[in-house]
């Protein structure tokens, strides 16, 4: 008897330990949901109405048909328009938002409200509400919306910073247009760079995201927005496991100039920069493939003002580690105008730390570009000076130019005819003397950095003999 009992006792104990477990690794969002759906909203547009089109025949073009040949044309002629008219548009549910404050202020995605002539918000109550556009800022991909309203419920604003990789979230959204649906998930990864998209450190997730969510808040187990989910990686056009959101600090800042002054002004560093690769990192003497390796100073820029040289290799910007190259614009671009920053670097070897006053992004993206970079090794080259029309073309003031590319390192490198070498192994190249002289003296047997400018772009490629 007392073993049964004994081993009753294990058996109910083992279950109690066990449903503890479960209940700590999966929590309950029934609470959460409660309380935060009221401030979810739906987002219809009416878009602006595309040129109608004089042709008789344009109602059989639909997309990725074909024009219908003249000769076949007269088997359609009075079969009924199969376009819908032109007339009084119905709105489209394009996406969610979520209201930040009770009299009327909603964020949601600039992607989801482009090109709109009419914005309608629907409420949790199922009221429908015409949104004033206050402003929207494509580069983040954040909109600002108004709504005439008081003691609107409104969602609690979170920290993104604080996020870390493996905590769940759960987001609520108007996928398809199914109002208020909600998904959960963990937090897969954080500052995470997408192409195209230089100015935000995106929150992967594993949470279901679908046409329609765009817009709507990813919340914390506190019920606090972290983020907007904004994008997704997809195959199919549907959900694949990947998604990723704004965070919420990003979209805050971005909001608040909006409303403040109805435009996003951004810091300006005036570099163009690229990876570091493994064979990079040795010819510039790094200890490991980090950091944004500096590949052009633009005129008259901050970075030139502060002394930052072609070659320098920045690895901390404000106290804030670069890993990857695409984590400097990042930390540029949320830094105000006119503010000084403190800019630790590699070059020659040496540690260095420069302190830039920060300028203001201009109209073209000149905050820290990352070109598209093809590596190679080196050398066995036929090089010519530069003329007045290179140089003119393609904005260089010195340098040699590749006119021949002969079996050897040069050609297994990736070098081509007409790429412009303007630094050496951290010597600025002048004069074909010069360059013979330098190639000369290079070292065997490790990498050194190799300067060109490709068709206006420039770019390092590390050269080992």
């Amino acid at each position: 008897m007392k073993k049964v009992s004994l081993s009753i006792g294990l058996l109910l104990f083992s279950l109690a330990f066990a449903l503890s477990v479960k209940a700590q690794t999966f929590p309950d969002f029934k609470t959460l949901v409660k309380e935060a759906s009221p401030a979810v909203v739906n987002i219809s547009t009416v878009q602006k109405a595309a040129p109608v089109s004089q042709d008789p025949f344009s109602q059989f073009r639909g997309p990725g048909s074909e024009d219908i040949p003249e000769i076949f044309r007269h088997f359609f002629r009075g079969f009924p328009d199969t376009q819908p008219r032109r007339g009084n548009p119905t709105p489209r549910s394009l996406g969610s938002g979520f209201i930040i404050s009770d009299d009327g202020y909603i964020l949601t995605n600039h992607h989801v409200i482009k090109d709109a002539e009419q914005v309608i918000v629907r409420l949790s109550d199922r009221r429908e509400l015409e949104a004033e556009v206050v402003g929207s800022d494509p580069r983040s991909d954040v909109a600002l919306l108004k709504v005439a309203g008081e003691n609107l419920p409104f969602v609690k604003i979170g920290a993104s910073n604080e996020l870390e990789p493996g905590e769940w979230v759960l987001a609520i959204g108007s996928p398809f247009g199914f109002d208020h649906s909600v998904t959960a998930g963990i937090v897969s990864a954080i500052e995470r760079s997408l192409a195209n998209d230089t100015y935000v450190p995106f929150i992967q997730t594993d949470v279901a995201i679908n046409p329609g969510n765009s817009g709507g808040p990813l919340f914390n187990l506190a019920g606090e927005v972290v983020g907007i989910n904004s994008q997704i990686y997809t195959r199919s056009g549907g959900f694949m496991g990947l998604s990723f959101a704004i965070p919420i600090d990003v979209a805050m800042e971005v909001s608040e100039q909006i409303k403040g002054q109805g435009f996003v002004t951004r810091g300006w560093l005036g570099v163009v920069i690229q990876e570091v690769s493994r064979d990079l990192a040795e010819s510039f003497g790094l200890p490991k493939p980090s950091g944004a390796l500096v590949v052009k100073v633009m005129a008259d820029s901050p970075a030139q003002a502060a002394g930052l040289q072609e070659g320098d290799v920045i690895v901390r910007f404000e106290g804030q580690e670069i890993n990857l190259s695409s984590d400097l614009p990042h930390h540029v671009g949320r830094v105000r105008p006119g503010q000084s920053a403190s800019i630790d670097l590699i070059r020659g070897g040496e540690a260095l730390t420069l302190n830039a006053t920060i300028g203001v992004l201009p109209d073209e993206d000149n905050l820290a570009q990352i070109p598209d970079v093809q590596q190679g090794e080196s050398l066995g080259l036929v090089v010519q000076p530069l003329d007045a029309d290179l140089r003119a073309r393609w904005n260089v003031t010195s340098g040699v130019v590749i006119s021949q590319v002969n079996d050897g390192p040069g050609a297994l490198a990736g070098l081509m005819v007409g790429d412009i070498i303007t630094m050496l192994n951290g010597q600025r190249i002048e004069t074909i003397e010069q360059f013979n002289q330098v190639v000369v003296g290079l070292p065997k047997g490790r990498s050194v950095p190799l300067r060109i400018v490709r068709r206006g772009n420039p770019m390092f490629i590390p050269l080992k003999l």
